[in-house]
């Protein structure tokens, strides 16, 4: 992120891949072209095999981490096509997204989310995540609702 991008203001982005994140991934972009802020897309990730005390496959352990880069990389050309504007920085970190995205908003000017992530719930109206970041976020919260953000 360049000192200008930094000093215009720093936009962090919960991106996790389904049509709420990329929405917001839009918005945050289409923000920072009034702003000439930056935008951090952050792809928070936790090992499946820590929820539940499950041993890894010996024979081929998977890298979830690169997974993780993988998936951020294809929501943000999905988003915002393959020019990605240099003030977009993919960032990816392992542990609870819920607590992460607070975390990782430190200093930043806004938080932006999907109301709906991967969970379960899909009918109500603000996921676990976005209800977490609205209450625990350093900075103003942007909460995207639907996919259909231009």
């Amino acid at each position: 992120m360049s000192d200008e991008a930094a000093s215009a203001g720093r936009i962090v982005v919960g991106a996790d891949g389904s049509e709420q994140s990329k929405a917001a991934l839009r918005w945050a972009v289409a923000q920072t072209e009034l702003t000439k802020g930056a935008v951090e897309a952050v792809f928070a990730w936790q090992n499946p095999y820590d929820w539940y005390g499950w041993s890894p496959p010996e024979e081929e352990p998977f890298d979830f981490e690169e997974q993780a880069r993988t998936s951020l990389a294809r929501a943000i050309v999905d988003a915002i096509g393959l020019g990605r504007p240099e003030r977009v920085t993919p960032r990816v970190i392992e542990g609870n997204p819920a607590r992460l995205l607070p975390d990782a908003a430190q200093g930043a000017d806004l938080l932006v989310v999907g109301n709906q992530g991967h969970g379960g719930f899909t009918e109500a109206l603000l996921g676990s995540v976005g209800r977490h970041c609205v209450q625990h976020a350093p900075c103003p919260v942007v909460v995207i609702r639907g996919a259909k953000i231009r």
